[in-house]
Order: C-alpha cells, then sequence, then structure tokens
C-alpha cells in the first residue's frame, strides 16, 4: 500500500463506471476515502460505493452532480466538507456524451459550432466548475492533487473528432496555466492522455477492424484497459510525484510516440 494515499479523500468525476471506477476501485485499494460522482446512474453508483466500502472499509460517498451546473457542483463541494471536512486529490475524468465511432462522427464542414461547444461545456466548463470549488479546499491546507483527463489525439489525430479533441486540448492548456497559479500553494495540476480504451460505453461501437488498426501499431500490441489508466492517477497522486507539475502521461501503450 502507498502509505502517502492513504486516508486522502478523492473526488472522482463520472466515477459510476468505465475508466472513472477503475480508478476509484485502484486508490480504495490504497485506503483512501472516495466521492463516487454521477448523473444518470443513481443505483449503479450506490452499489458501486456499497462494494468498496465493503470490500476496502473504507467511507465511500456516492454524490449525484452535473459538473456543467455550477450551483450542482457547488452543492457537491459543500456535502464533501460536510462529510470529509477535506478534499485532498480530484480527478476529473468525467465524458459529456460521445461516442468513439470514425465512420458515423461529423468532418469539419459537416459541424456546427453547438458541437464544439457541447463538448467545449462537457470537458472544459465541468472541469473548470470543479476546480473552482476545489481549489479554495486545496489553498487552504496547502497540499492538493488535481489530475485531468484528456486524450492521446490530441498529440495524433488519427480520427479528427474535431469537436471533442479540441475540447480536450482547451483542457490541456488550462491545466498547463491551473499548475502556473497554484503551485506556490504545494498544489500539483498534471493530465492522463489515454488512448482507446475498451470496453467502456464511449467506446463500445468501436469496429473490431478499427480497434485490430490500433493494436498493430502499438507497441504493446493491445488496446487499453480502464484499469491501465489507474496507474497514472496514483502516481500523480501520490509522494512520487510530489515535484511533477504541468505534465501529460500519454497512456496507450506507445501508439503515440514523441
Amino acid at each position: 500500500m502507498d502509505t502517502s494515499l492513504a486516508g486522502r479523500v478523492v473526488l472522482i468525476t463520472g466515477s459510476s463506471r468505465g475508466i472513472g471506477a477503475a480508478i476509484a476501485e485502484a486508490f480504495a485499494q490504497q485506503g483512501a476515502h472516495l466521492i463516487i460522482n454521477y448523473v444518470k446512474s443513481e443505483q449503479k453508483a450506490n452499489e458501486f460505493a456499497q462494494y468498496l466500502i465493503e470490500k476496502y472499509k473504507i467511507d465511500v460517498l456516492a454524490i449525484k452532480a452535473d459538473i456543467t451546473d455550477e450551483f450542482s457542483v457547488k452543492k457537491m463541494m459543500e456535502e464533501i466538507v460536510d462529510e470529509f471536512d477535506t478534499l485532498d486529490i480530484l480527478v476529473n475524468n468525467a465524458l459529456h456524451g460521445y461516442t468513439f465511432d470514425p465512420e458515423t462522427r461529423n468532418k469539419a464542414w459537416e459541424l456546427n459550432w453547438e458541437d464544439y461547444q457541447h463538448q467545449l461545456d462537457g470537458s472544459l466548463k465541468g472541469t473548470y466548475h470543479v476546480c473552482k470549488y476545489a481549489i479554495p479546499i486545496m489553498k487552504s491546507k496547502g497540499f492538493g492533487r488535481i489530475i485531468n483527463m484528456t486524450t492521446n489525439l490530441i498529440y495524433r489525430p488519427v480520427v479528427p473528432y474535431h469537436d471533442y479533441n479540441t475540447a480536450k486540448g482547451a483542457v490541456l492548456t488550462f491545466s498547463q496555466n491551473l499548475a502556473s497559479d497554484l503551485g506556490p500553494f504545494g498544489i500539483t495540476v498534471n493530465c492522463i492522455a489515454p488512448g482507446l480504451v475498451y470496453p467502456t460505453d464511449a467506446s463500445r461501437r468501436t469496429k473490431e477492424e478499427i480497434k485490430e488498426s490500433i493494436r498493430s501499431e502499438t507497441p504493446l500490441r493491445r488496446i487499453a484497459r480502464p484499469e491501465d489508466i489507474s496507474g497514472s492517477a496514483l502516481f500523480f497522486a501520490s509522494n512520487w510525484a510530489n515535484f511533477i507539475t504541468g505534465q501529460t502521461i500519454i497512456v496507450d501503450g506507445g501508439f503515440t510516440m514523441k
């Protein structure tokens, strides 16, 4: 067990399933206390929270909050402080409804600004809201870890999901600026950029030939599973990463090499 994570209070947005759930369980294994954030999957979130409590003997709170709604985020943070008195680690993982299907994606000339705005609201605005209310808590104690999810498509847009990739690029820039401002308060801000992760709801329509193409170009010869993303989150949150901020780890088995 990483003793630097034991007892820490961790909020993971969009964590009732998929990558978020895998990250949550990884933190639970290290003895951290968790807030499972969800929007629609109330039963799944509550069942997952109960599973974590029983298996790992930690405190877990499932909270419904739409991160694109500032009032909802403010209320969630108030609940967290009421329950735990603090927040140590934030993982902005929530994804605003997107299906990764190269054949049905909108081409550049088919997109409207509303398509971009929808993804900017989900990725950038949502991340902004949660950070806005987490930062004062972290500043008050002189410690914090913020981990934001981007994508390897920023670096290698093999499929140009214009609206999604643009929004995630904005999250990267936002994170770097946060890292610069928050460093003096003992708060680090870093990003994880996964490649295709399967199985998840977002990737369920990805055709086998596409997955095989990615496998063939990936040095590790497979596609990431949700649990493959967890290690980077644990690393950025731990004492091992005390002097790392404003950085991104690309987790795609070597598909993207810089």
